[in-house]
């Protein structure tokens, strides 16, 4: 939250999820900020009363509202909220992204200015747009092991009638507790192994990654998140199956499954798989750029096809080539070919 605040250049940013049913709060956190003005933000002021509210609301997903987009600064000074609250606070406006709405939550990111600064700028509202994805990821993903203060008990319980495989980890892979669904997997032999105690992929090309995206999340890595978490985990010829890494962090509820720092949750659904351009950044840590330019080339499409395709020049696809090879051990484009075929992920369908 500090960083968020700290990277649009604000005085203060908070995150809430609440159930859209009676309004219900969830989940609230905020940077630091005077916790009796924040008490009087929340008892004193309505849905109507804050001014860009509303409109967040009722508005698009992902789409950052700045207060100053929809009135004039002459009349948000006019306002009762800025009047009584904003300005002794020395504050300016704020801009709210929504970055989750289902029938049964919403979700809002907002960031609140100074007085001694300029408007937000369309830059500072893209960077909260970007943001948007990853807070709705973790609150999707992250309500199911959060949703009821219960035992460890309760929780492994609730984890063992899930009809997805989930396995929980310590950092090097160690299995601590699969659920039935996972045991089942493991016994028909994948897409996920048991062997010697360690989680491990059927396929052999990530099986290497797989273990890396679980030791990220025992550590937080923050590049965890910017590489994204789904992993193709099925053997060539079989149908897809995706693994997603969950970090199991201190200070939230589902550090009940301490000491595991990880949970993997298997989907076999085809609609679920990442899409192959993540799958690419994340095994070999290539750019956008270079994984559409190794889609291209590894569904068989020659350098000068692939340079038209993707609209770029064949120097600049040969540069992105020479880059490729080095992050995926390989020296020709034969080579990619066999590569994106080994994977035996949706990546080998993906046409130009």
């Amino acid at each position: 939250m500090t960083h968020i605040t700290k990277a649009v250049d604000a005085a203060y940013t908070t995150i809430a999820l609440a159930g859209t049913a009676h309004n219900s709060g969830r989940f609230a956190a905020q940077s630091p900020w005077d916790p009796v003005q924040m008490r009087v933000l929340e008892e004193d002021y309505d849905f109507d009363g804050i001014p860009g509210l509303k409109a967040a609301v009722v508005g698009d997903v992902d789409r950052p509202v700045a207060t100053l987009s929809l009135m004039s600064e002459s009349e948000l000074q006019l306002t009762p909220f800025f009047q009584n609250w904003a300005k002794p606070q020395g504050l300016r406006e704020a801009c709210i992204t929504k970055f989750v709405h289902t029938p049964d939550r919403i979700g809002l990111l907002g960031c609140t200015t100074r007085a001694s600064r300029g408007g937000i700028s369309i830059e500072e509202q893209h960077f909260l747009a970007l943001l948007s994805p990853h807070l709705r990821r973790a609150s999707l993903i992250g309500d199911l092991l959060d949703q009821g203060r219960v035992t460890t008990h309760l929780y492994r319980q609730a984890l063992d009638h899930l009809a997805v495989p989930v396995v929980l980890t310590h950092a090097n892979g160690a299995i601590l507790h699969a659920n039935a669904a996972a045991e089942q997997m493991f016994s028909v032999q994948g897409p996920i192994l048991s062997r010697n105690g360690l989680l491990q992929a059927q396929n052999s090309m990530v099986a290497r990654a797989l273990l890396d995206a679980i030791a990220s999340a025992a550590s937080a890595d923050a590049s965890l998140g910017a590489r994204g978490i789904g992993l193709p985990v099925s053997a060539q010829g079989q149908p897809p199956a995706v693994a997603y890494v969950l970090p199991l962090t201190e200070g939230t509820a589902r550090a009940v499954f301490r000491p595991a720092c990880a949970a993997v949750f298997i989907s076999t659904t085809t609609s679920a798989s990442p899409l192959p351009e993540a799958v690419l950044t994340t095994l070999f840590d290539l750019t956008p750029a270079e994984a559409r330019v190794l889609l291209r080339i590894g569904s068989g499409l020659s350098a000068s096809k692939s340079a038209l395709s993707l609209g770029i020049g064949e120097n600049t696809l040969k540069t992105h080539l020479n880059r490729i090879f080095a992050k995926t051990g390989t020296r020709r484009q034969a080579d990619l070919v066999k590569l994106v075929s080994d994977i035996g992920t949706p990546l080998a369908a993906h046409g130009p």
